[in-house]
Parts: structure tokens; C-alpha cells; sequence
């Protein structure tokens, strides 16, 4: 898109760029080397550009990009997280606290949201882009929840996407970490629009003359087929359980080869991520809005930057990048379920006020915020159940 930058702090490199062209105002992630992970600043950036965008009436579209040919985002900057946990632990819970608000201002963004979801979407990612308005992926669309492999749990209201997803798919994302093509994405509620890589620059072209759905809907194809639909049945009955070691039992019953390789693949993941990540999940299916389950999240992320499973998994897979993560405990029996309810623990006066977070206190009512129940998993009862705004 065409369009003069406007102002930036006087650096080499800006990790936002803002372009205005017409009726739309552009956000960039600009982090290439980094695949666009975001940082503190970049998250209080984003949030200080679209409280400023709601009341301008010259932007009528927001469209969210990153620079480069990798991927719109690979998720927060968990080096800095690493770092901000090795101290008191305020800088990494403020990071999350201002990051979950952000999340929560783009599911209740007034205006046309547009996030291009091309490339490599992680973590964070999926925060800025899943709970927009319209949500586009593309052919090179990798979309992933990767927590469990650092030793933490799926956040920036992933917990919501997942738990709605139709049957167990998302729970199956969620404990492999494994990555998601783009129609995969539509399929779990997690995008609205396929659109060929080669379409995008016709698509941001035409935003500036055009309404947001109006443009999409110029360019947008139908998707190829979603490859994890056709793993549904193993999936629904494998991960139908409330405990990860019968899931975990059922995946290595199953004479489908994806389901055993799924089992191997959990079983490298810390064992207390991934038994607090399925509670989180099935408690987010019961909670009424994104802000409820940020809030859950944000508890959970404070439990983790206490402990030292994420510390551990950040610094195998980033610091020392050695792969072999020492997990404690070391298995899923000795995860207790005392330990893992204390992760949903109330926040403290302290924690409270340090995070500022009553999101679900101070948000109107959205009329599609309802409960997830659990959807049968027979196929002939199947529904695309997940609950997603409107793209108008």
C-alpha cells in the first residue's frame, strides 16, 4: 500500500509502521528478522494507534500486516518474558496484562478490523489477528499454538479460539502445538477468507476505495480442503477425556498412525503445561466472554512466570537452545491436582492492582459471547460451533 509513514520515534528501524491511504489506516508489524514478535513496546503502540483510530473519522478500516516474507507474526517476544521472569516477574506481568487488553480491544474494535494471516502465525499472533472482525489467510498461512513446547500454556485468548473450535480440534492443537494450514483456520473458527498470496496486494490496494468486506469479498477463493477435518474422527474420540494421560492412553490405543504420533509428540511437552492447558480449555468453554477467559489467562500466565516450567522450556528451545528442557515434575502423575487448580487461583490485591485487568467488569455485552457446551462427536451431529463476530 502507498501512503506516507507517519510520525515514529526517531530509530533505524520502527518495530510499527503506520500508513494511511484513503479510508484505511495500516498497521505493520516491522520486526523481520524476528518474524515479527512483539514486544512491550510494539503491543502499547498497536493499542494507543486504535483507541486513537475508533474516533477519526477518516479511518474506517484497520488492516494489520507484518514486514517481510516469513509470516505475519511469530508470537510475543519471549526472550524478553524470559528475562522479565529471572527478576520480580512486574515487567513479564505487565507484558501479559497489557497484551491480554489489547486482545480484548480487537474483538470490540467499532470498525472494520482486517488481519492479514499470511505466512507464520504463533502465539501472539493469533492474538493480534484471531480476534479481529475479518480475518484472511492464505495458501502459506502456518497457524500455531506453541506454549506447551516452552513449558507454558496457550494465552492471548487462544483458550477461547481452541475450546470453540468444532469437537476436540482445537484440544489437539493445543497440547501438540502442532501448526494449522489456512483452511484449517476457517474451518476451526480461527479465520473467515481464503485469499491466493497473489490476490493480497489487489485486496490492500482496493481497501482504500472500498469497504473492507466489499474488498475481501473481490478477491477471496474458496479454501482447499482443511487436512485436519479428515483427522476428525481419531481426534474426537482420542481427546474425549478430561485427563491428559487418557488422552494420552487413547492415542496410543488407536491403530491410526497420526494418532500415535500425535501421543509421541505431547509426551515431549512439559507435563504441567499440558495438564493445566487442558483445564484451561475445558474451563474456557464454559466462560461467557474473551474477557473472562483473559482474565483466566492472565492468572494462569502470573502461576507460570512463579514457577519454573516456562524459565526452563524458553531456555531450551531460545537462551541456550540446547532442545532438551529438564521439566519438574518430570511426568504426568506427579502433576497434582491441587497444583494444577492452584493455577486458576483468584489474583491477590497486589496482583490486582498491578495488572489493572477487571476486562469482563468493564466491557459491554457482545451478543455472540456465550458458553462452548461440548458438542457430540459423532458425525452425524457435527456443527462448526465456534463463536466468532460478525465481518461486517
Amino acid at each position: 500500500m502507498s501512503g506516507p509513514v507517519l510520525s515514529e520515534p526517531e530509530v533505524s528501524e520502527p518495530e510499527i509502521l503506520l500508513r494511511r491511504s484513503g479510508r484505511v489506516g495500516q498497521i505493520i508489524l516491522n520486526r523481520p528478522a524476528a518474524m515479527n514478535a512483539l514486544t512491550h513496546a510494539m503491543i502499547t503502540r498497536i493499542s494507543a494507534v486504535l483507541t486513537g483510530w475508533t474516533d477519526d473519522d477518516e479511518v474506517q478500516t484497520v488492516l494489520l500486516t507484518g514486514s517481510g516474507e516469513r509470516g505475519l507474526c511469530a508470537g510475543g517476544d519471549i526472550v524478553s518474558i524470559y528475562r522479565g521472569a529471572q527478576g520480580s516477574g512486574a515487567d513479564a506481568a505487565r507484558f501479559f496484562a497489557d497484551e491480554y487488553r489489547m486482545n480484548a480491544q480487537i474483538h470490540r474494535y467499532p470498525k472494520p478490523y482486517l488481519a492479514v494471516m499470511d505466512g507464520i502465525v504463533l502465539g501472539g499472533g493469533v492474538g493480534v489477528s484471531g480476534h479481529g472482525g475479518i480475518r484472511v489467510v492464505t495458501e502459506r498461512t502456518r497457524l500455531g499454538m506453541p506454549e506447551t513446547g516452552i513449558g507454558f500454556v496457550p494465552d492471548v485468548g487462544g483458550t477461547y479460539l481452541l475450546s470453540r473450535a468444532p469437537g476436540e480440534l482445537g484440544t489437539h492443537l493445543a497440547l501438540t502445538a502442532a501448526f494449522a494450514t489456512g483452511a484449517d483456520a476457517i474451518m476451526l473458527g480461527l479465520a473467515d477468507h481464503f485469499v491466493p498470496s497473489d490476490r493480497l496486494p489487489e485486496l490492500i490496494r482496493s481497501l482504500s476505495g472500498r469497504g473492507a468486506a466489499e474488498a475481501v469479498a473481490a478477491v477471496a477463493d474458496t479454501p482447499p480442503p482443511a487436512p485436519l477435518l479428515a483427522e476428525r474422527d481419531w481426534i474426537d474420540e482420542c481427546y474425549a477425556f478430561d485427563d491428559v494421560r487418557q488422552i494420552l492412553a487413547a492415542l496410543q490405543r488407536s491403530p491410526v498412525e497420526a494418532a500415535q504420533a500425535a501421543a509421541a509428540l505431547i509426551r515431549t511437552k512439559s507435563p504441567t503445561a499440558l495438564a493445566v492447558t487442558l483445564a484451561s480449555l475445558r474451563r474456557a468453554r464454559a466462560l461467557p466472554s474473551l474477557e473472562a477467559v483473559l482474565e483466566q489467562e492472565y492468572r494462569v500466565s502470573l502461576r507460570f512466570l512463579e514457577g519454573t516450567e516456562m524459565q526452563e522450556g524458553i531456555r531450551a528451545q531460545v537462551i541456550d537452545k540446547d532442545r532438551r528442557p529438564r521439566w519438574s515434575p518430570t511426568t504426568l502423575d506427579e502433576v497434582s491436582t491441587d497444583a494444577v487448580a492452584a493455577c486458576f487461583a483468584p489474583l491477590t490485591a497486589h496482583e490486582d492492582h498491578l495488572a489493572g485487568l477487571h476486562l469482563s467488569a468493564r466491557c459491554r455485552p457482545h451478543p455472540h459471547d456465550t458458553p462452548r457446551t461440548r458438542t457430540s462427536t459423532s458425525t452425524s451431529t457435527r456443527t462448526t460451533d465456534s463463536t466468532r463476530r460478525s465481518a461486517s
